[in-house]
């Protein structure tokens, strides 16, 4: 195993940096993602190389992609073989299809993500999802919840609605904000996306479903019909006539997915029916 870590670095506020310190739980990650020789993976911000060192070893190829140029510059020189392809890029403008294309096999990711990128890091996974294997990620806490939660509660929302329409998720568990540095103010949780190899339901219109989510949820104080109607209007379409019952009255966040892709559909089909 390559030592990778003889000093640290100091980490960059302005890049979100925590970084990893603890083996233990360095460990248990890469135990949870059970890499194998045969597999492609690609590592988002590996920092300090915390992850990196134990993933090496254990994988076809490692692939680590980082905005700041001084991670990448110390994994070349731990690296000097090419044993890991260290790519200076920020990673939401990284091509996963061109790399699993390139590598002749589809990939799985990895990584410790900046809490302030969270969600671009996410879709930008799930948008390219058709060549990504599974995305085990350390998160925070809060964000986990977010991700996993179930219609009818608080945290249930845009978040949680498209990664469980995308993909199976897991929260594996939960790591202490003792584990890095600088120490985070909050806790972290280590969550695993399983790709699906199409959305979890059928849906006439991808990004019709999509932009009617954002649109609900994003007044998700306002009843159903109200929030909604904000959406139709702009797309000169109509309300379905079931809104208008006690239906209409309930929140958003009370529609489990399949209840939303049915109400997209259902704007959809009586669009073309009226036209």
């Amino acid at each position: 195993m390559n030592s990778l870590i003889t000093n640290s670095l100091r980490p960059k506020k302005s890049l979100g940096q925590n970084f990893l310190r603890d083996e233990n739980i360095s460990r248990k990650i890469v135990s949870a993602i059970n890499p194998q020789l045969s597999e492609v993976v690609l590592e988002i911000g590996p920092g300090e190389g915390a992850l990196t060192k134990y993933l090496a070893p254990l994988v076809r190829k490692l692939i680590v992609v980082d905005i700041d140029r001084r991670v990448i510059a110390r994994i070349q020189d731990a690296y000097p073989s090419g044993e890991v392809e260290a790519r200076h890029e920020d990673f939401l403008n990284t091509d996963l299809d061109e790399i699993a294309r390139q590598c002749n096999q589809p990939i799985r990711i990895v990584g410790n993500i900046p809490y302030n990128i969270t969600s671009p890091i996410l879709f930008h996974v799930l948008d390219n999802r058709s060549n990504v294997i599974d995305m085990t990620v350390m998160l925070q806490r809060e964000v986990a919840g977010r991700i996993i939660a179930v219609s009818g509660t608080k945290t249930y929302g845009i978040l949680s609605v498209f990664c469980q329409f995308y993909a199976d998720v897991k929260k594996l568990f939960d790591v202490a904000p003792g584990a890095f540095y600088p120490r985070p103010n909050v806790s972290s949780s280590v969550v695993r996306f399983t790709m699906l190899a199409k959305p979890r339901y059928a849906v006439d219109d991808e990004q019709f479903f999509r932009t009617m989510v954002r649109t609900i949820f994003g007044k998700r104080r306002k009843t159903l019909r109200n929030s909604l109607k904000y959406f139709v209007d702009e797309k000169g379409m109509k309300l379905p006539r079931e809104l208008g019952s006690a239906k209409g009255q309930r929140r958003p966040e009370v529609l489990s997915i399949s209840e939303l892709v049915e109400l997209s559909n259902t704007l959809i089909r009586e669009a073309r029916h009226g036209a």
